[in-house]
Formats: structure tokens, C-alpha cells, sequence
């Protein structure tokens, strides 16, 4: 048999991920802050785009009725929409919340930061240009150079923060310029809590410094006010603050170092450990109550956005819901063709022709996905208020079992769309705002058959019945585990005690520890 070559045509199917379906995908998927950002560099890279502020809604009417009267409303609003298939291809060592609940407080978390520094060396560079160590750290100066007035307004509203607060006192505190790089280094690592939450090891070696003068010039931060400011951990952040009142004695010692009793309400244990009677232990209880686990919180933190919602959902007269999208969230832009239609009517370049052609094409795509985007979004939300009406009407133990399968069949759709549409969305209800993905739970079987009841609403379930306990009923997991029974819901025990550790419910011997020193 001759081998030989020759041209043959074949026909078939493939799916090809362009840049722009790429890019498609991830734009179903962001939140709206990221959208907002996502379209602002667009227009900023973009000639052809511009916002349209003033502009009637493109994507009117954006309402849809869900429910007993809404008739035979759609489920999206009719669009000309493009096609749906580019769519459809320890820092603390013990329970900080237990303690936290022990204590009849709030404790803060920590962060780990990456932090960066240049060595010591760099500050003898710094001296020999005539800059200090609080120089080079961002401090900044006082005269403009400019000869303008400075806006005295600007330094006057500005509110101080620990950052700002601890390194005015450590230019007080020390003369050193190293002890002062290696302050502002330590102080970089403090977190909005008060708390140091970085290594001292890797930090030293970082500045190429002798761990034990690092660690001194901590201790030297830990004097700072706010008491307790610097601290490691909730035990050293205790112990400094005690140690200011001349109060860290033997016995207290003993019950800081044991913070997970304390945390458990273990007075017992915690009275042999510290070998002193109950009303000693009560009163040095109430000492630590005094104390402030999160120094820095006076001062503030960052910044805190609200989450803004991106579906709001009204109630209609007889039991219909009014689903629309928040068009404050909604970017709404504009190509303007009459601009480019003059470029490229003028005598443009082969170039400046090829760049406004992109521009066009880039355009186009952008509004058409973003009106696909905004009609998908209200299309499942939608669906979701269908499926969970009874949540709506009766609350959250008639929360649904609900999976992204049935919401995709649903609508027509992959599950792998409406999981990227209820990524970051947010649905603003009668009865509070939620996350998309909240309305997709697991299903839990019936003891004697019929519906399966919802993760959800079993996990509200077990937080009423313990809410209910009186000291002398408490209950336990089995017991738990009886009564849902008694309800028709078939659960087993390790499901209930994992359901209780997520709503950080203690254990029925703590709990009953704790409902008898409270009587």
C-alpha cells in the first residue's frame, strides 16, 4: 500500500473559550463593587465608551412578579438578548469564642500581614543623606514648598489611628535610630485589635538584627498606651494590663495561663490550679472582665463597606413578590458611534482606523454582556424567590432543600452559570438581606416520609430549642437528636453536634456549668 498526502474536509463541533467569552465568564461572576471598577478601567482605556447617567434605563422594564398573582409574567424581561449559549458553555491558644461568650464580650481576631522591611544597614544611608529612621518611615513634613496655604481643615478632621498613635510615642520612647527601625517595623505588624501578628524570628532576620534586641524593643511597644497594645496573644495582652494595675500575682498568673478553663467555666479546676476559694476566683473573674482584649479598637479600624444589594424583592397583594434588580449598582455606559464615525471618516491612519475598529468591537461586546449579566442575575433570582416562597411568607424553618440543579433546570441554564451568578450577589428580602447562596441548602430526609426539611432550618431548630433550656433541662445531643425526631426530622446525632459547633453552641456540660453559675 502506497503512502501518499492528501486534502480531505471534515465537519464537527468544538467549543473554542475566546478571550472575550473568557472574559464573559468572569464578568458574570464578579460583585458589584468589581464590576464597578471592572467598567471604570474600561472606560478609562476605551474612547468609544461613556457613561450614561442621564440616559433612559436600557434595561427597562426590569420587574418581574413572582408568585400567586403574577399570572403568565416571564421569567426575565423581554429583551432582545443576544445567545445563551456563550453563557451556558493560632494566633490565640485557646477557644477565643468560647472565651468570648465566657467572658460576656466581644474578642477581636488577628491577621496575618506579610510585612516587608529593609535591613539596619539602609539606615546608615539614610543618616548620611540627613534622614532619620522616622523619616524614611513615611512621617511627613510640615511646609507645602509651594508657597500655598496649607488646608489646615485636612489636618484638623483627620482622626488618629493606632498606627499613627503608636509612633508618636516612640519617638518619645527611644533616641536609637535602630530601635526606632525596628519599631516601625513591629508597628507595621500590629493589627487594628492591638495585637503583633508577625514573627519576631522572621522579622529579625528580615532587619538582619539580634532577635533579643527585637524582642526588647516590643517589650519597650508593650508600654504603650493603649495598655495591652503589642501583645501576641489574649494570655500576654491580659497579662499586660494587669501588670499596669499591680495585679498579675501568683493566682492570677495561674488563671491567664489557663484561659481554656476559664473559657469552659471550669471553676473547679481553675480554684485548684490556683489554689483559692470560690469567691476569690469569682473576684479575679471580675478583674478580667474589666480588662480590654482588643486595645486598639478605640482607635478604630478600616474602612467598612455595606453590602449593597444586587436583587431587591417587594411583597405584591395576594402573596405575589415584585423581583427587580438595584439599578444603583448597574453600570450604564454608552458607545459613542457618532464619534467614531468621525475618525474614521477623516483622514485617519491605517492605524488610528485598526485602533477605532478594536475600540468598536471591545465597545459593543462590553454593553451586550453587561445587559446579559444584569438579565441572567434577575432571571435566577427569580427562580429563586419561586422555590422559596415559603421562606418569604413563613420564615426560615420553611426554608426549602434547594441545589443548583434545580434552579439550572429550571431556567434553562448550566449549573455552573447560576453557581457564578449567586457568587457575591446579594438579595434584599422583607425579612433581611441575604447572600444568593444562602437559599441553597443540603436536604435532610423526613422520619416517617414526606418532604426533606432543609440544612438551614434545622440548624434554626436546634439554636431555638437550646435557647428554650432552663438549668435544670439541658440538653443534650441525643436529646436534641429525639425531639427533631418528634418533628419529623431524621438526623443523626454526630449531624446535630456538627450543626451546633457551627452555630458555636458549647457542649450540654458546658452549658450546663455555665446555666448554674449564673443561677
Amino acid at each position: 500500500m502506497a503512502l501518499s498526502t492528501k486534502l480531505m474536509m471534515r465537519q464537527g463541533q468544538s467549543l473554542v473559550m475566546t478571550p472575550q467569552l473568557l472574559q464573559a465568564i468572569k464578568l458574570l461572576q464578579f460583585s458589584n463593587m468589581e464590576l464597578t471598577a471592572f467598567v471604570q478601567e474600561e472606560l478609562e482605556r476605551n474612547p468609544l465608551l461613556e457613561r450614561a447617567e442621564d440616559a433612559p434605563d436600557p434595561l427597562e422594564p426590569r420587574g418581574v412578579e413572582v408568585g400567586a398573582d403574577a399570572g403568565d409574567a416571564p421569567t426575565s424581561p423581554d429583551f432582545n438578548e443576544p445567545s445563551e449559549a456563550d453563557w451556558n458553555s493560632e494566633s490565640f491558644a485557646t477557644d477565643r469564642g468560647a472565651l468570648e461568650q465566657s467572658l460576656g464580650t466581644e474578642l477581636s481576631n488577628t491577621f496575618d500581614d506579610e510585612r516587608t522591611a529593609a535591613p539596619l544597614e539602609y539606615v546608615e544611608h539614610l543618616e548620611g543623606a540627613g534622614l532619620s529612621a522616622t523619616s524614611w518611615s513615611g512621617s511627613s513634613g510640615g511646609g507645602a514648598g509651594d508657597g500655598e496655604t496649607a488646608n489646615l481643615e485636612a489636618y484638623a478632621a483627620a482622626p488618629t489611628n493606632l498606627k499613627d498613635h503608636l509612633e508618636a510615642q516612640l519617638t518619645l520612647a527611644t533616641t536609637d535610630r535602630i530601635e526606632r527601625l525596628i519599631g516601625q517595623v513591629l508597628i507595621d505588624s500590629i493589627d487594628d485589635a492591638g495585637y503583633y501578628a508577625d514573627s519576631l524570628a522572621e522579622t529579625a532576620a528580615r532587619l538582619q538584627a539580634p532577635l533579643e534586641r527585637v524582642e526588647r524593643v516590643l517589650k519597650i511597644i508593650q508600654g504603650f498606651d493603649p495598655s495591652g497594645v503589642g501583645a501576641r496573644d489574649l494570655a500576654e495582652c491580659l497579662a499586660i494590663q494587669l501588670r499596669e494595675r499591680d495585679r498579675f500575682d501568683p493566682a492570677m498568673q495561674a488563671l491567664v495561663a489557663n484561659l481554656g478553663l476559664l473559657a469552659k467555666r471550669d471553676f473547679s479546676a481553675l480554684r485548684k490550679i490556683c489554689n483559692v476559694d470560690e469567691e476569690d476566683i469569682l473576684d479575679m473573674l471580675a478583674e478580667i472582665r474589666q480588662l480590654d482584649p482588643k486595645p486598639g479598637r478605640a482607635f478604630g479600624g478600616g474602612s467598612i463597606q455595606p453590602l449593597v444589594p444586587d436583587v431587591i424583592v417587594r411583597a405584591l397583594a395576594g402573596g405575589a413578590w415584585h423581583v427587580e434588580l438595584n439599578t444603583e449598582v448597574l453600570p450604564r455606559i454608552l458607545v459613542n458611534n457618532s464619534y467614531a464615525t468621525r475618525v474614521t471618516k477623516s483622514n485617519a491612519s491605517d492605524v488610528d482606523r485598526t485602533f477605532m475598529s478594536t475600540c468598536m468591537q471591545t465597545a459593543n461586546w462590553l454593553t451586550k454582556s453587561l445587559e446579559q449579566r444584569a438579565r441572567t442575575i434577575l432571571k435566577v433570582s427569580s427562580e429563586i424567590v419561586r422555590q422559596q416562597d415559603a421562606f418569604f411568607r413563613l420564615g426560615v424553618e420553611h426554608l426549602r432543600p434547594l441545589n443548583l440543579k434545580t434552579i439550572a433546570e429550571a431556567i434553562g441554564m448550566h449549573e455552573s452559570t447560576v453557581s457564578r451568578v449567586t457568587s457575591n450577589k446579594y438579595m434584599a428580602t422583607p425579612r433581611g438581606l441575604f447572600e444568593l447562596k444562602y437559599f441553597f441548602t443540603a436536604s435532610i430526609a423526613s422520619h416517617n416520609g414526606g418532604d426533606a426539611h432543609s440544612a438551614e432550618s434545622v440548624r434554626f431548630r436546634i439554636r431555638n430549642m437550646i435557647d428554650q433550656e432552663t438549668p435544670g433541662d439541658i440538653l443534650s445531643d441525643d436529646a436534641i437528636v429525639a425531639k427533631l425526631k418528634e418533628a419529623n426530622i431524621d438526623i443523626a446525632r454526630r449531624t446535630v453536634a456538627k450543626y451546633r459547633e457551627s452555630l458555636k453552641i458549647r457542649s450540654s456540660v458546658e452549658r450546663r456549668r455555665e446555666k448554674a453559675q449564673a443561677y
